[in-house]
């Protein structure tokens, strides 16, 4: 019995916190849910600390390879008479870091906290209850470790479009003759190979810089420091969901459905990037009285598997069909809130299920390749551009004009990511490139060439007084506006694209377009990473 515990803590995983005694039942007042950091013994910490570094030089040499095999190759190392005592230097070291792993699982299992831990994780392995699982709960480990609360397949009436997983919004492809398809794809060859080299190496990790493992070590005290404080103070319920790819997605609920009044009665969900999690976000909207689903990308944090927009799209299907057939939420009931890059799988989201009640899209753009071309040599022009339309087509205003829901759009006056030139260059943010996109497609006749010039001259507004004096020299009566579109919307129905403005007068045009634009788009005067206070946050407009 004893060997055979050693050989869970052997293997078991890193525990980081303990939130709550899982014995004790749930305390009353804020104070009484305050966690704990878990203090190993001198043994296990020490080994820990050891095995630590081993990995963080591995993952170094992982992302080195290349450079450093140049190197080796250069100084005649790769050789088999350099190579053979090399082995045996490699294979020591592999031999003393399991020693040291042994000793590490001998210093567990002398702690009686993770003797107990480790015997709730094995238990809720076995069979995954409810009770179980709340007392697996209290504890902040390793997330690879933690038992699946939900699966895509628990879905029995969904098909799959294809094996890779649910179906994309995929670029128009042009026609060619048989022999000419056959011709170019010889031609294109290589610039098929780059692109994809490119992709599934520095170019991913330029857009999802999040996934890198250096990175996320770096940040990760932070992002546990996040999680505790949503677990301990907000009731926060982390579960485990398997997409239809086979990727494990980190999530986070926050129920506020007995206590948020009508607005616990939504459910929020949160797309973020980089190396935030659902942590903030989650919070704030929470403390706002909305019930909150956050969950982390693939790649990010606990969430496996890598963040290509198939990849993408797949997680945040398997996080809206749990927070339907799990948590008991209808589609109309959730609102969907995304920052930055987020917004793809934002846009997705509500493209496919288009009875989502409303989305907010905050620091967004309409498209990635502008962003990508910015930060390339002009000369790559061709081959950024195939890469991005066959391996990270991020058509945000492509896949949102397919929703017929109330939409908000923030815009950051001062942004320095999704800008094509500078944050002092507030017309190039590509965040007016998505207002102007989705009001062409919902209100064609009001955007016309003059309207879009109106709207332009008011999205060049750098601050609220430049804001309103734009507003006011177009003399936009507001109640004008909203009685036009109501009118129009009784009589025609509420399905976009809609035809008002097609015999009205030019001023009437401006008017609409600036009423719209007003309705649809708001500033924030920050950078792109600022945390978005929940004062800011609101729902979308709608008729």
């Amino acid at each position: 019995m004893a060997g055979w515990m050693w050989l869970r803590c052997f293997f078991g995983p890193h525990l980081q916190r303990i939130h709550r005694s899982p014995d004790q039942s749930r305390p009353e007042g804020r104070a009484g849910r305050r966690g704990w950091t878990y203090q190993p013994k001198s043994l296990e910490k020490h080994t820990d600390s050891i095995l630590g570094w081993a990995s963080a030089l591995w993952s170094l040499s992982y992302y080195s390879s290349p450079l450093l095999l140049c190197y080796l190759y250069r100084k005649g190392y790769i050789c088999s008479s350099k190579l053979v005592p090399v082995s045996q230097y490699v294979g020591t070291v592999l031999v003393c870091l399991l020693g040291v792993a042994c000793l590490r699982g001998w210093g567990r299992w002398k702690n009686s906290e993770y003797q107990q831990f480790i015997s709730i994780l094995e238990e809720t392995r076995k069979t995954n209850t409810p009770s179980k699982k709340k007392k697996l709960g209290c504890y902040d480990f390793d997330f690879s470790h933690w038992p699946a609360d939900f699966s895509w397949k628990e879905v029995s009436n969904l098909k799959l479009p294809s094996k890779a997983g649910v179906s994309l919004l995929k670029p128009e492809a042009r026609l060619r003759g048989a022999a000419d398809s056959v011709l170019n794809s010889v031609r294109t060859l290589p610039c098929h190979i780059i692109s994809f080299l490119i992709a599934h190496s520095f170019g991913r990790r330029m857009l999802y810089p999040g996934s890198v493992y250096l990175l996320q070590k770096a940040m990760r005290p932070m992002l546990q420091q996040g999680q505790a404080r949503l677990v301990e103070e907000c009731e926060g319920q982390r579960n485990k969901l398997v997409a239809c790819d086979g990727n494990e997605i980190d999530t986070m609920f926050v129920d506020r459905r007995r206590v948020g009044g009508m607005q616990g009665q939504t459910l929020v969900r949160t797309c973020t990037r980089l190396c935030r999690n659902y942590n903030p976000v989650s919070k704030k909207l929470g403390n706002c009285g909305y019930s909150v689903l956050g969950w982390n990308h693939p790649g990010f944090a606990g969430s496996t598997g890598v963040p290509f927009p198939q990849n993408e799209a797949n997680a945040m299907d398997v996080v809206i069909q749990f927070a339907v057939h799990r948590l008991g939420f209808n589609l109309r009931d959730i609102m969907v809130y995304a920052w930055s890059i987020g917004g793809f799988t934002a846009s997705w989201a509500v493209m496919s299920y288009p009875e989502i009640q409303a989305v907010v899209l905050d620091a967004s753009f309409d498209d990635l390749l502008p962003l990508a071309l910015k930060v390339m040599p002009d000369s790559w022009r061709p081959l950024v551009t195939h890469t991005v339309r066959q391996y990270m087509n991020l058509n945000n205003a492509d896949q949102l004009c397919k929703y017929q829901g109330p939409v908000l759009l923030i815009r950051r006056t001062k942004d320095e990511i999704i800008t094509t030139t500078g944050p002092e260059d507030i017309m190039s943010n590509r965040g007016n490139d998505l207002l102007l996109k989705l009001l062409q497609f919902r209100y064609p006749k009001v955007m016309t060439d003059d309207g879009v010039r109106a709207v332009r001259a008011w999205l060049g507004a750098s601050n609220p007084l430049e804001e309103a004096s734009v507003y006011s020299s177009y003399e936009v009566d507001d109640d004008w506006c909203t009685s036009v579109l109501q009118s129009y919307q009784s009589e025609r129905g509420q399905f976009f694209p809609w035809s008002v403005g097609e015999d009205m007068t030019l001023d009437g045009r401006r008017q609409l377009a600036l009423f719209l634009a007003g309705k649809y788009m708001r500033n924030f005067e920050t950078t792109h990473c600022t945390p978005l206070p929940y004062s800011e946050f609101a729902t979308p407009w709608s008729l």
